[in-house]
């Protein structure tokens, strides 16, 4: 167990290894898994309400960036099934959070192979400090995903880091009297013995943690913007807010267009669900808001994140400020862009005279730590962060950042060095002691000091 034959190392010519079990993150250094890249989740899952039970089988497709006797997948799941590797039914064995698979021969560096787990139970729900409640949510009619920030283990075994994004495929299949959404482009529902099956697809790479699925019943509104499908859905007891959801979900993407450039994704939306999550997540394309109507500051802020955070992923979990204080500025310019007696400088200012030990300057937004990574500070004065650049460099520079930042990086990844090297280049100005300031230096950073 977890060594090649002796005919398979030496047609390798070397040794096979294990994959790593973890990448290392600072905040997260179990989360994600070495030695594959994963090219496609195919997810099958049909849930019965009765006992909130999940049959799943789940088709990983990578490909090998070493020889590999075994690797590791995140799951913190339901009792496996069965494992199989191209075919083949494979050893396995769980360890805390990771499972880790040994296929009947080992795999060279190279080869695309597929991976398919099988499980049957009730996924589990987590709680991190700084969201609540999160992984697989129970609803009273069935459930709701919020994968932030190592959640997706719940219910998807997957590498589970956003340095590794993938395209999905979903089929959910549920009680003809519920429906089943997920992220991408939806397939026409198929009915059959009083089971209804839900196809979906997002065909372009997203992390794990914004995988998401919500089963229950619910109300919808689709439309059209341009090329993009909008497909708006909330549970029942929110049916008198569906149109006005709906219709800032496209007010808001039209306008972040303009501003961004061209919305990173074919389809758009939201799903209102009842639990009393208390937040909202950027699940990609179609944002999840939990147990609350959206009011247009949060529908603006999570659409931002469609291309600051989504599209334009992390490599690491400490650069958080990339998407939080990124989509918060997309906040601040909706209120300069509809209120004339508001600005982004004005409300800039408004928490500079904050002492700076307040928690909206306080921890740094650059180096939180994992306890405060969804702390006020990463936010707030993540947007500090882009409006003292915005002073600094003049607006014409300003926004051209963003979207160059936005185009440059699209369906990839980003860090704070590369952003920092990109604003420099545009503005033609040294901006080392600016993002020190604002993202390193503890205390709040001197006028004049940036």
């Amino acid at each position: 167990m977890g060594l090649p034959s002796g005919a398979a190392a030496e047609a390798m010519g070397r040794a096979a290894d294990p994959g790593d079990s973890g990448l290392g993150d600072r905040y997260f250094p179990k989360s994600g898994n070495g030695g594959y890249d994963v090219r496609n989740y195919e997810v099958e899952l049909r849930f019965t309400p009765e006992g909130h039970r999940v049959d799943a089988a789940v088709e990983i497709d990578a490909k090998a960036t070493q020889d590999l006797t075994s690797f590791n997948l995140d799951y913190r799941g339901p009792k496996i099934t069965e494992v199989t590797v191209n075919g083949r039914p494979a050893e396995y064995k769980r360890e805390g959070q990771e499972l880790v698979v040994t296929p009947a021969t080992a795999i060279e560096k190279g080869t695309e192979f597929e991976t398919e787990v099988g499980y049957s139970g009730t996924p589990p729900t987590f709680t991190n400090s700084g969201l609540g409640s999160y992984g697989w949510n129970k609803t009273k009619d069935g459930a709701l995903v919020s994968g932030q920030p190592d959640g997706a283990a719940a219910w998807l075994p997957s590498n589970d880091h956003p340095s590794d994004k993938a395209t999905y495929d979903f089929s959910i299949t549920v009680p003809s009297r519920l429906r089943a959404y997920a992220n991408g482009e939806p397939d026409k529902p198929v009915t059959k013995g009083g089971l209804t099956t839900y196809g979906w697809h997002e065909r372009t790479p997203m992390a794990s943690y914004l995988a998401t699925v919500a089963i229950g019943r619910f109300v919808e509104q689709r439309s059209r913007l341009g090329r993009i499908q909008v497909i708006t859905a909330v549970d029942p007891k929110y049916r008198k807010s569906l149109k006005r959801v709906h219709d800032t979900t496209i007010k808001s993407l039209r306008w972040q267009q303009k501003v961004f450039g061209a919305y990173p994704f074919t389809t758009a939306g939201g799903i209102v669900d009842d639990p009393q999550l208390g937040y909202a997540l950027e699940t990609q394309s179609r944002p999840i808001y939990g147990g609350f109507v959206p009011d247009e500051a949060f529908v603006v802020h999570e659409i931002a994140h469609q291309w600051f955070g989504n599209s334009v992923s992390l490599r690491r979990w400490e650069d958080i400020w990339l998407n939080e204080g990124f989509a918060t500025y997309a906040e601040w310019l909706w209120k300069e862009r509809t209120n004339k007696h508001e600005s982004t400088r004005k409300i800039f200012d408004r928490y500079y005279r904050q002492a700076g030990g307040s928690p909206a300057l306080s921890p740094v937004p650059g180096r939180p730590g994992r306890a405060e990574m969804f702390g006020f500070s990463v936010y707030i004065r993540g947007a500090m962060t882009l409006e003292a650049l915005r002073r600094k460099v003049g607006d014409r520079a300003f926004f051209r950042i963003l979207r160059t930042w936005a185009t440059e990086n699209r369906n990839g990844h980003g860090d704070t060095e590369a952003f920092v090297k990109l604003s420099e280049r545009i503005s033609g100005k040294q901006l080392d002691r600016l993002f020190k300031a604002w993202l390193y230096q503890k205390g709040k950073p001197a006028k004049g000091g940036w």
